[in-house]
């Protein structure tokens, strides 16, 4: 019975007497979002998180609310459309270069989320001798290739190519890895084309072990454009420096699990420099785009004659005309997920200039949010973000509450935003978080996503070493606040496996062996509570060659 009050609590929230009120719907909403995945019982997913049904009273109750909720929600006209797939950008031609970092700073996880982020960065785009060609340098010890610009011209085979690269570990030597991409950016061996645009995306957790600074601007010399994405904490001055300029074009900070954020941003820029010399569209929407192209004419030289159709219907052709001083075009009144044929014609009464051509994708009838994420949290507070942000979505509802509780709150954010930050919260509890897009047509969209504070004081203190002979250090630690349930101790050897020790919560130290002379080998340390990790603390110990003992720095 206590159930039943508790869920049917979140419709007190509605103020005004009739059920088809936004305070009422809002409320409502909260409750239908976790509906579908409590009917899917113990360990089922839906919405983004993941959820334990707590009883068969429950289930049932959970129907109930299930149906009258899509019943109110199809009286009130609400869509949930689907996103539809990634256009292709065409039209593009350029050599882009991947500066991975994948050295031992970096975790598994790190890595595989920058993996995925890639992929997803170039998804769109056409590979080929006369398009696209792309290649990743490992940043390491001693900097690697995965493979040449000209092997995988096809995205299945790129797409593969980038999933099975492997981390190689070893130190962060980002300056050497600089220097051996300024050889392969040029060299016909490696399959870099002369003549093309020239991209460098070197994605960092701000933390190199040598100098960057003169090779960096050797490559920038070299008409190579550098867009750096730093998801650790690097200096803004640094980073900035390294970056092409202005920075707010080319240097993005970003925590790893935000990446898809930035993903639209950086492939656009990218977009801007390998398509500056061709024909080409921007600002891609579902109904429009603008075509844009290098100076031909000028006012007294000529005009230009723009032809464009989707392909499936050629003789649906329309055209117009604009004077020489033009070097672009908003194209509007468009079909959403159509493929256009575009042609620019220069017609000039002092030379010929040959016709160009492109085609241009529009897309789908976007909707927001697509995806919700949950970052930064804290014992009282945690970060929510979203994407993508459209310019039809006049403000977005972020409605929150404790699982399982019987109180929503109700924060309001302007639709040019993408995050808040909630705050005022419980230690050590489970929330769930729905993130409404209010259009100016008046519908809705939502999504949640679920969100778990973490406990009081929750991260370790004070880690230290002490030489234990050969190859051999004890690592201790102070404890952390609140009902830890262990310690969890990983040690990223730089030659050798990884290794790692589960220990009781009232053991605070333990000892590390087979930490090979004149290595350096990152430690880190993280409590253990009943609803997720703490936060860890990690540093970086360098061990001396022979009989000199160890030296360690902090590394967060």
């Amino acid at each position: 019975m206590h159930q039943r009050i508790s869920l049917l609590a979140l419709f007190s929230t509605a103020d005004t007497p009739h059920f088809g009120s936004r305070r009422f719907l809002q409320a409502l909403r909260f409750v239908v979002a976790s509906a579908p995945a409590l009917l899917q019982g113990k360990g089922s997913r839906a919405f983004g998180f993941k959820v334990v049904c707590p009883g068969p009273d429950f289930a049932m109750l959970a129907k109930a609310v299930l149906s009258l909720g899509l019943w109110l929600q199809f009286a009130a006209g609400q869509n949930t459309p689907e996103r539809g797939p990634q256009p292709s950008a065409s039209n593009s031609e350029g050599d882009l270069l991947f500066l991975l970092d994948s050295s031992g700073s970096v975790s598994y996880y790190e890595f595989s989320r920058v993996k995925e982020f890639m992929w997803d960065l170039v998804q769109p785009f056409t590979f080929g001798p006369r398009d696209v060609q792309t290649s990743i340098i490992h940043i390491s010890t001693t900097p690697t290739m995965e493979f040449p610009f000209d092997r995988y011209l096809s995205s299945g085979t790129l797409q593969q190519a980038i999933r099975d690269t492997q981390q190689l570990m070893g130190d962060t030597n980002t300056g050497k890895a600089l220097s051996y991409a300024k050889e392969k950016f040029f060299s016909d061996e490696a399959g870099a084309r002369p003549d093309v645009p020239k991209v460098l995306v070197w994605v960092t957790d701000g933390f190199s072990t040598d100098d960057i600074s003169e090779p960096m601007q050797l490559l920038k010399d070299m008409g190579v454009t550098v867009f750096i994405v730093s998801t650790g904490r690097g200096s803004y001055l640094e980073l900035s420096a390294a970056a092409s300029q202005p920075p707010e074009k080319h240097l993005y900070f970003v925590d790893v699990d935000d990446l898809p954020i930035i993903t639209k941003e950086l492939r656009d820029a990218i977009l801007d420099v390998i398509q500056a010399n061709r024909l080409h569209a921007v600002d891609i929407t579902s109904s429009s785009f603008r075509l844009m192209w290098p100076k031909l004419l000028s006012q007294e030289t000529g005009y230009y004659t723009l032809e464009y159709a989707p392909i499936d219907d050629l003789a649906r052709k329309r055209t117009k005309q604009v004077s020489g001083a033009h070097t672009s075009l908003m194209l509007s009144n468009l079909a959403p997920e159509t493929t256009y044929e575009v042609a620019l014609i220069p017609e000039s009464n002092v030379h010929y200039f040959p016709p160009q051509t492109t085609r241009v994708t529009t897309l789908a009838e976007e909707t927001s949010p697509a995806q919700v994420l949950i970052s930064e949290s804290g014992p009282y507070s945690f970060h929510v973000s979203w994407a993508p942000t459209l310019d039809s979505v006049i403000s977005y509802q972020i409605l929150y509450g404790p699982l399982p509780g019987n109180s929503v709150k109700l924060l309001e954010v302007d639709g040019e935003h993408n995050s808040t930050v909630v705050e005022n919260l419980a230690p050590n509890t489970t929330y769930l978080v729905t993130v409404t897009a209010v259009y100016k047509s008046g519908k809705e969209k939502s999504l949640s996503a679920k969100a778990c504070t973490q406990e009081e004081g929750s991260k370790v203190r004070h880690l230290r070493f002490e030489d234990m002979g050969p190859n051999t250090l004890k690592a201790s630690w102070d404890s952390a606040d609140g009902k830890v349930l262990g310690y969890r101790v990983r040690c990223r050897r730089q030659t050798g496996p990884s290794s790692v020790i589960s220990v009781s919560p009232q053991i605070h130290s333990v000892i590390l062996t087979d930490l090979a002379s004149g290595t350096t080998n990152k430690v880190c340390v993280k409590p253990m509570y009943k609803n997720q990790p703490g936060k860890r603390l990690c540093r970086m110990v360098h061990m001396q060659p022979e009989a000199q003992g160890y030296k360690h720095r902090q590394r967060a």
